[in-house]
């Protein structure tokens, strides 16, 4: 069992990747109180959303592009700019006890919610740089390196073991982002010139690694800052992160003097008007839905996990792009998402004989108790 009451085996202060702790702080959590069908039921409804929501949202935003959009902050605002719907599962969830402590002040969960909000600003406006100037396919596998650079900041933020698989795993995706960096036959859409490509690749590697750090501080908070481990928390969290990252780039939008070239956008948009806002609209939707999906999986398991599931979409997202937009898979594209695949192979292995370890360290003393009144 995943959650069984055994006490938690710990090697190196490593955290496997499918054994949640069963306490933070000495708080229990309701987790435990799932059946493991339960918890897998709910794993794999937040997987779903998080492939799912992440490819239909880079392709939505890559058609935006496509199709005459050209405002950066408006593709930045509508990654966030969705997140009242959330507001529905908040409302159907029962509400935390308020019999329950206070883990933290009103002051600290501000400061990390504006924290985290304008980090997520800053995130969503690097990605949308790099998808303006990269073709969806080589935007996702650039975007893979995320499962290296979540390796390095869960080492420092969240004691995460280092090991000869996961060091095997960093050098994979990293040789697979440099094969994408010095292609000479870069895909590019049309009317992108070379040094454009440049800060599309750089902007996506920053994103990506600004992302890391993001997953990595988001599981700090919830372990050991806000010390709550109710999913209700987890719609919080994102709900008020995001209302920052929206404020963010609605500030930015009428700053950069973008907001005054959106009505002729609209009006020159080749698919029509109403294909722009529903595009936009679409485009918010599905990110909210990745989202939930990202945040659930730090909940529900770890942050490390919920950046290798991201990374799933290396088989989805170029595939799609494929379809959609008659993306070119060069020979040099296709070594690259096989050694990024490889390496999030690695990942998981790692994981799995992590799992092992733990289950086999929570048998042995149940095998060696002895009774004493026999």
């Amino acid at each position: 069992m995943l959650h069984g009451s055994s006490p938690t085996y710990q090697d190196g202060n490593q955290e496997p990747i499918l054994v949640k702790e069963e306490s933070v702080e000495g708080i229990p959590s309701p987790l435990l109180k799932l059946k493991s069908w339960q918890w897998w039921v709910l794993v794999s409804i937040n997987i779903l959303f998080l492939i799912g929501g992440q490819a239909a949202s880079v392709l939505l935003g890559r058609f935006y592009y496509e199709e005459g959009g050209n405002s950066k902050w408006m593709a930045t605002l509508v990654q966030t700019a969705a997140f009242p719907i959330l507001y529905i599962p908040l409302l159907l969830l029962p509400s935390s006890s308020s019999s329950e402590p206070a883990s933290c002040s009103l002051k600290t969960i501000v400061l990390i919610y504006v924290l985290l909000g304008v980090i997520i600003a800053g995130d969503n406006m690097l990605y949308s740089v790099g998808l303006l100037y990269l073709s969806a396919s080589t935007y996702s596998l650039i975007c893979a390196t995320q499962l290296a650079f979540n390796a390095v900041f869960s080492y420092f933020i969240n004691a995460q073991k280092f090991t000869a698989l996961i060091l095997n795993s960093v050098v994979l995706l990293s040789f697979s982002a440099a094969l994408i960096a010095l292609n000479d036959d870069a895909d590019a859409p049309s009317g992108v010139s070379r040094s454009k490509y440049v800060v599309g690749f750089v902007c996506t590697l920053a994103a990506s690694a600004l992302y890391s750090l993001l997953l990595s501080l988001m599981q700090f908070s919830f372990e050991k800052i806000l010390k709550k481990e109710t999913f209700s928390v987890v719609l919080e969290m994102q709900i008020y992160t995001s209302l920052v990252a929206t404020c963010v780039a609605v500030i930015g939008l009428f700053a950069s003097g973008e907001w005054r070239t959106l009505h002729g956008e609209m009006e020159g948009y080749h698919k029509g008007q109403s294909s722009y806002v529903l595009t936009l609209v679409g485009t918010a939707v599905t990110w909210q839905v990745c989202s939930v999906g990202v945040v659930g999986l730090i909940f529900l398991v770890t942050s490390l996990f919920s950046n290798v599931i991201s990374t799933l979409s290396l088989a989805v997202t170029p595939l799609a792009a494929l379809a959609v937009f008659r993306d070119k898979m060069s020979g040099v594209k296709v070594m690259a998402m096989l050694i990024a695949l490889w390496g999030f192979a690695s990942y998981v292995y790692q994981n799995h004989l992590d799992d092992l370890k733990v289950r086999r360290a929570r048998k042995q003393p149940q095998t060696g108790q002895v009774d004493p009144h026999c």
